[in-house]
């Protein structure tokens, strides 16, 4: 069948079609019911921090280096940039991580009141109050609802379980997410939040539940301080506040208050399990290693720099090649050439020497894609133009005068002289959910959600509502020509975004995507399973006011298994009339729930998230 004819299959998703086989209990704190306390920017001193919560493992920093001479490459560097660097095993002064307070000698305690004092007076009350804040960075909407924080939880073992837990999940599915850990004090986007871990284990059909707080530098700071001092590359960095707030930070660095050297990224976004680690990544930082214990719970190890070989940040969606097992990743630099980087890593963690590649302005890269010999790179619209925060605008900017186009580089290649690039006219995929090469046409086959309004994530779009195309899109590195078509019927449009394919096809052909359905968005109603050629579309609805996250297809590893689909989805269902939550099973085949797991906690709408298995669980570094 034609995409033109594609066909859209409704499945029966009743939950109460399936025995129940355990009671559900139920938790009775503000929490746990699913009513966090109301944010507003007007109520101080910013902490939510005493209940449920553990202080964390100690977390070993360098001495601060004092920052260079004030400029604006310098001072934004510090903000928004965050390298590697050798570790001294002091902590820095006058912060102490074991108790979890800052000791600050008597004149930095002075310092940082008065800087408190002027933050809050000049900044919060004039020059906040000089533009209103949009949509987009405004935490009344940004973390409202189940948008909102939650504390940590520790293990809770045997959940109620509805239906029957499938043999093949023995292991432990684990979803990061953006949940900041202190009220925001100014502008606030859904993306700038403190990761969190959720973390569901499945074992002999019982299910456990645990969520921790990955325990980054940024967080074990202003944990200690009390308030957020770190700047939000989204929500803050607007205008002459954010400038102000950069200010500010370098000069919290400058006396030794805070300390940038170890990092300033959240690792909400992505997970990925590789060479026996568990990484939580953003692309404002190092990934962070989690470990997972054998009850089920979480533990931050610290800052990833796969022993000293990585001296810059990372993407948040690195691609793993399920035959070699080797990691594929690139870096982008928002202040200084080069603005983008390509790096590998062996199966056994031997990194490559990085590839420049040639791009003349910051660009937003957040995803890219592989085949079995190249990797698919985007430069699109999305850009940084920081002059624009002297105007009073945001840095992230759709640049309609740039060309939109993909880079088809050789996996191994030493350097960019052998990237070919191919325009695809007003294309801006967020993520790419796979790529494989047609030999008998010499294209490269790239699956993506094109946006539009490209920038309806980072900036106001009045009128516009957002519509997320999933896409084939044609590349002829011969030829330089391009073609795309949507994979779904206009006639049967879905806003479909956050997923993935069968992880063992990652590179190859693929038939099926599972996509979530972003409507009314920015909330996710179901997910679909989409046959990539024929454009049909099965949908699994979670109901009325119930919204979850991003599909995760799980791959059933049986020596029959031959069907692409063998395997099951899974992911969080939250139902906002009731406040519960819940991990729902769902088989991959035919789309019917399997079962059902209760929660002990309300799990916030998050991002993304991985699955390890038994085998890999008990081999971890």
């Amino acid at each position: 069948m034609s995409p033109a004819g594609g066909t859209i299959t409704f499945v029966d998703n009743s939950i109460s079609n399936i025995k129940l086989i355990s009671n559900p209990h139920r938790l009775n704190t503000p929490e746990q019911s699913g009513c966090p306390e109301f944010l507003s920017l007007s109520h101080s001193p910013r902490r939510r921090i005493a209940s449920g919560r553990r202080n964390g493992p100690a977390v070993a920093a360098s001495d601060a280096a004092s920052p260079s001479p004030l400029d604006w490459e310098g001072l934004t560097a510090i903000a928004t940039t965050s390298t590697a660097t050798e570790t001294s095993g002091k902590s820095l002064e006058g912060l102490d991580r074991r108790h979890g307070g800052p000791k600050w000698n008597f004149f930095q305690r002075w310092v940082a009141s008065a800087l408190d004092a002027g933050e809050d007076a000049f900044i919060c009350k004039v020059l906040d109050r000089l533009r209103p804040l949009p949509e987009t960075a405004n935490p009344a909407v940004q973390i409202a609802g189940n948008f909102a924080p939650v504390v940590e939880q520790p293990v809770r073992h045997s959940l109620p379980v509805t239906g029957l837990i499938p043999s093949s999940l023995d292991g432990v599915y684990v979803r990061n997410g953006a949940n900041p850990l202190l009220d925001p004090i100014a502008g606030h986007h859904l993306f700038d939040g403190d990761g969190m871990i959720h973390a569901v284990s499945l074992r002999g059909g019982a299910a456990s539940y645990a969520c921790r707080f990955t325990e980054t530098e940024r967080l074990v700071q202003e944990r200690a301080i009390g308030r957020p001092v770190f700047p939000k590359a989204i929500g803050e960095l607007h205008g002459h506040s954010g400038i102000a707030r950069l200010v500010l930070f370098y000069v919290r660095s400058l006396f030794r208050l805070v300390d940038h050297t170890r990092g300033t990224g959240v690792a909400n976004a992505g997970l990925i399990y590789f060479n026996s680690r568990l990484l939580a990544m953003s692309e404002d930082d190092l990934p962070y290693q989690i470990r997972i214990t054998p009850s089920g719970d979480l533990q931050t190890v610290g800052r990833y720099d796969f022993d000293g070989q990585l001296q810059c940040a990372m993407i948040a969606h690195p691609k793993l090649d399920p035959t070699s097992r080797e990691l594929f990743s690139l870096s982008y630099d928002v202040v200084r050439k080069p603005y983008l980087k390509y790096f590998w890593f062996s199966a056994s963690g031997r990194k490559s020497p990085d590839v420049q590649i040639p791009i003349d302005r910051p660009t937003m890269v957040h995803d890219f894609a592989i085949t079995e010999n190249f990797v698919v790179i985007p430069d699109q619209q999305m850009v940084f133009k920081l002059d624009r925060m002297l105007r009073g605008q945001s840095p992230v900017v759709f640049d309609g005068e740039k060309a939109s186009r993909f880079g088809v580089l050789p996996r191994y290649a030493g350097d960019a002289s052998e990237i070919m690039w191919v325009d695809v006219p007003e294309c801006f995929c967020f993520h790419l959910w796979n790529a494989w090469e047609e030999p008998a046409t010499g294209e490269v086959v790239v699956i993506g959600s094109c946006m539009n309004p490209p920038d309806k994530l980072f900036n106001e779009s009045a009128g516009q509502s957002l519509q997320s195309v999933l896409t084939e899109i044609r590349l002829n590195p011969g030829t330089g020509g391009s073609s795309r078509r949507p994979i779904v019927p206009p006639s049967a449009h879905l806003n479909l975004e956050a997923g993935m394919v069968n992880p063992g096809r990652m590179g190859r052909r693929t038939r099926y995507a599972y996509l979530a359905i972003a409507d009314p968005w920015p909330k996710v109603s179901g997910f679909a399973k989409v046959d990539l050629s024929s454009g049909k579309v099965t949908k699994f609805v979670y109901g009325d006011h119930r919204y979850g996250g991003e599909p995760y297809f799980v791959p059933s590893h049986r020596q029959s298994a031959e069907e692409e689909d063998d395997g099951h989805v899974i992911t969080f269902m939250h139902d906002e009339r009731t406040s519960e939550s819940e991990l729902l099973i769902i088989n991959a085949a035919d789309m019917r729930l399997e079962a059902s797991v209760k929660l002990p906690s309300r799990v916030p709408y998050g991002f993304h998230g991985k699955f390890i298995n038994a085998t890999d669980l008990e081999s971890q570094a």
